[in-house]
């Protein structure tokens, strides 16, 4: 198995990647559907951060590459704004490793 790199993609009702109007059922209704492309993909989506509200979504997912990501998302005609690959960074990661 290839090696998993963490990416995250965003979606936003301003720029036309987020519905105009989603409820909670809605939502999850169609992360079902997502969530089925995904593990066609090889894509592990790990944690999502929605406002239902302002209409914008956050996915933070594991895959080998961007691609496979980008095919999940055209698998269930899902736009997203960008796919960016990012490193997990906690503050326990990032201040406590410092040398004094």
């Amino acid at each position: 198995m290839k090696p998993m790199r963490f990416f995250l993609d965003t979606h936003d009702r301003t720029l036309k990647t987020f519905p105009e109007k989603l409820s909670v059922d809605d939502f999850e209704k169609f992360y079902a559907l997502y969530e089925k492309a995904c593990y066609e993909e090889s894509v592990v989506p790990i944690r999502l951060h929605v406002s239902y509200q302002d209409g914008r979504a956050f996915c933070l997912n594991m895959a080998i590459d961007a691609e496979a990501l980008r095919r999940a998302h055209e698998r269930v005609g899902l736009p997203f704004d960008s796919i960016t690959e990012v490193t997990i960074a906690t503050p326990g990661d990032t201040f406590f490793r410092r040398s004094e």
